[in-house]
């Protein structure tokens, strides 16, 4: 008896039949433009709300190193404040920042499947 061996690379992935119809996005309507723009405009302004957070939660902290120098004397268990929060603290900000991405971009997509299959069903 033989098993076949699979590699498995990653997340399964849904093929293009499991995603809704649309006609509109299909036949490149005024429409079909309307609504791909959309979700375009959510990803963007999802992605700069990211990075604007990114920038003041990251870049803020040499900043505020700088703007306060009282801070660059303070030591947590020995170890200087400005390391413990750029070499430690920093790395479960940017994996919750990155969760939420891509919690909110799946909301997106979501969102837009919806109303993509809710436009097919009127029809």
């Amino acid at each position: 008896m033989s098993v076949e061996r699979v590699r498995v690379t990653g997340p399964p992935r849904r093929s293009r039949a499991s995603l809704p119809h649309a006609t509109d996005l299909d036949r490149e309507t005024q429409l079909g433009s309307l609504y791909l723009g959309s979700l375009l405009r959510a990803q963007l302004g999802l992605a700069v709300r990211v990075l604007v957070l990114l920038a003041v939660g990251v870049g803020g902290l040499p900043l505020l190193f700088h703007l306060v120098p009282g801070l660059a004397r303070v030591a947590v268990f020995g170890v200087p404040l400005a390391w413990l929060l750029l070499g430690v603290a920093v790395y479960p900000f940017l994996v919750a920042l990155g969760w939420h991405y891509v919690r909110r971009a799946e909301q997106n997509e979501a969102s837009f499947a919806e109303l993509l299959s809710r436009r097919e069903t009127d029809r």
